[in-house]
């Protein structure tokens, strides 16, 4: 491990930036994504597709402090010790990744700049922890490989979400569509012309809450959810096979199928279905709600920016907060 030989020693309690200790700065970044299909199927052990945006990105910057470990994250700004339990997930990251390197919890602060929607499907929550993962091995010369940052993004993860599939973490930081199958991923090398249209229905869903309801729908009639995780797992796959070959009809028309059956499995929501009733009636090739539902946000594909920016007007006038225009390749507009 290389380590600046600044950290081998506790920062004093009473050394501040005005008597000119300039501290060193470590940055991470990372991105939003949106499932094409096969949320909640992933956390049984079956495939789905991620696809980044870019657009959508989270960064993260740490330091050296003296005293406690300190958090900035949205409208909070202190030690981390005394953090809201909504910022948790974040705190484990931190805590997690300083383990990892092997600097003890204090002497360092860690800012975080998210433009990501929390709640909303979208991958807020790993993006964060990605960011910050990154910001503190930069800062403390520890070079970390794809899996052990995967390992410690994970176990914040647990804390937001009770039990993820990995999906987020991998995602988060992919420059371009993933199959992401029992923790592995396959990168999805595809020339796809069809635009993503992601709308928001401004209620903040919770992943945890939508995996539990889902859970207790195959606990309860196994045949039926076994059967509907089989479809989707079939659906995913087909469609990783529409995105290599430019099929955008298939790819559509998997996406309205995989919408109803995860809405009988319990991750419905009647905003979700007042966007994808929308946008069908507008002209789109196919819309799904994207990731846990129960609120959150919808993608719908169309053939081009044209109708890409028509069908955003489309779906704020029925109510969507917010809408993000996005290639195969995650770059939004």
């Amino acid at each position: 491990m290389n380590r600046p030989q600044f950290l081998s020693a506790r920062p004093s309690d009473d050394a501040t930036e005005n008597e000119g200790i300039i501290s060193p700065v470590g940055t991470g970044y990372a991105h939003a994504k949106f499932i094409l299909i096969g949320e909640h199927a992933v956390v049984h052990a079956r495939p789905a597709i991620g696809i980044p945006v870019h657009r959508l990105l989270v960064r993260a910057d740490a330091r050296v402090v003296p005293g406690l470990l300190r958090l900035e994250a949205g409208n909070y700004s202190g030690p981390l010790d005394s953090a809201p339990r909504n910022l948790d997930s974040l705190g484990a990251a931190i805590r997690n990744a300083l383990a990892h390197c092997g600097h003890p919890e204090r002497g360092i602060a860690v800012r975080v700049t998210n433009n990501i929607p929390v709640g909303r499907g979208l991958g807020a929550s790993a993006a964060v922890a990605n960011a910050i993962v990154d910001s503190i091995a930069e800062l403390l010369g520890t070079e970390l490989s794809e899996d052990e940052r995967f390992a410690i993004v994970q176990s914040a993860e647990r804390v937001a979400h009770g039990n993820p599939s990995g999906l987020d973490a991998r995602a988060t930081r992919e420059s371009g569509p993933i199959l992401f199958e029992n923790g592995a991923i396959t990168r999805l090398d595809a020339a796809f012309g069809g635009m993503f249209v992601i709308a928001d229905t401004g209620i903040r869903g919770s992943t945890k809450v939508a995996v539990d309801d889902v859970g207790a729908f195959l606990r309860e009639d196994p045949e039926r959810g076994t059967a509907l995780l089989d479809e989707l797992e079939q659906l995913t796959r087909d469609a990783a096979i529409d995105l290599t070959s430019n099929r955008h009809e298939l790819l559509g028309e998997r996406m309205s199928k995989a919408h109803a059956i995860l809405t009988e499995l319990g991750a419905g929501h009647r905003s979700l279905d007042t966007l994808v009733r929308a946008a069908m009636n507008a002209g789109a090739l196919g819309a799904k709600l994207t990731g846990g539902g129960q609120g959150g946000c919808i993608v719908a594909l169309v053939r081009t920016a044209d109708e890409a920016k028509s069908l955003v007007e489309t779906l704020k006038a029925v109510g969507a907060t917010n809408c993000w225009i996005s290639t195969l390749g995650g770059h939004a507009a």
